[in-house]
């Protein structure tokens, strides 16, 4: 084997492992800190619809 088929083979598997960590954390549950942290935005947006897409960056 020569070192460029070496090197080409290695990164294969660093992109094969790397995709089926991100697929594995991809299918993971989302946290209920998040989600209630999303919840109360939501609630935010909707209680305040003159904000449109709401944020300071807005205005």
């Amino acid at each position: 084997m020569t070192r460029p088929e070496k090197t080409s083979r290695i990164a294969e598997e660093i992109d094969k492992n790397l995709r089926r960590a991100y697929d594995e954390v991809a299918q993971e549950e989302l946290p209920d800190r998040f989600a209630n942290l999303l919840q109360q935005l939501r609630e935010k947006d909707s209680a305040n619809p003159a904000n449109g897409t709401g944020g300071e960056a807005d205005e």
